[in-house]
């Protein structure tokens, strides 16, 4: 088998092996240390103009957690949970361009002129009031995008590390942002438990791909 083939049996397995689990080990604890790595990995997926505008807030007091429990629908891996990672969308991301940008020219990936070009034009897309190709709710749209591919690659590398999750959204969004006190430029993206499995995943089954896939357009 070739080195091309052992990455991707290698994918797979970790994708294959990727569950929502929704009963964790209480007493299993991941270091600060070990999220952080998780998140860097993370945080290596694509995102619009190279904004990032995910963020990400990290929950381990369970004193905290108890509190989120009270807007979960009492689903309990809110309690049981090594930590919660609780992923926003800032709306205010692109303020960072001049930044990112300018540690991209320190770093030779681009030129200063590429710079100046790229920062003037994401101000200018960003700092409109009118909306983009008719949709006022555009720089939402893309903080939600950019945050799910964060997030979906964020439970693969947990899966990388042995380690579960389960995506989230079926809790009081705005109850938790009361007792977050989360500020309005952020957006809810989706909250993830991470931890030891103390129960297996239910089965779940997926359709066939040719009975999701369309080819050349949609009959």
């Amino acid at each position: 088998m070739g080195t091309n083939e052992n990455k991707f049996t290698e994918l797979s397995n970790i994708i294959r092996e990727r569950h929502s689990i929704r009963h964790y080990d209480p007493d299993f604890k991941i270091s600060d240390n070990e999220i952080k790595e998780i998140i860097k990995e993370a945080v290596s997926a694509p995102s619009g103009n190279n904004l990032q505008t995910w963020r990400f807030l990290v929950i381990t007091d369970q004193k905290l957690k108890e509190k989120i429990f009270t807007v979960s629908n009492d689903q309990h891996q809110v309690l049981e949970a090594s930590a919660l990672i609780i992923i926003l969308g800032d709306l205010k991301g692109y303020q960072q361009a001049e930044k990112i940008f300018t540690q991209s020219v320190k770093q030779g990936i681009v030129t200063e002129e590429y710079k100046d070009a790229k920062v003037k034009k994401v101000k200018e897309n960003y700092e409109k009031e009118n909306s983009r190709y008719g949709n006022p709710n555009w720089r939402k749209e893309i903080a939600l995008i950019d945050g799910s591919l964060a997030a979906m690659q964020l439970m693969l590398v947990a899966k990388t590390k042995g380690y579960d999750t389960v995506p989230m959204i079926g809790y009081n969004m705005e109850g938790l942002r009361k007792i977050l006190n989360i500020p309005d430029r952020y957006i809810n993206v989706l909250m993830i438990p991470i931890g030891k499995a103390a129960q297996p995943a239910h089965p779940t089954l997926r359709l066939d791909v040719e009975e999701i896939t369309f080819w050349n357009g949609i009959d």
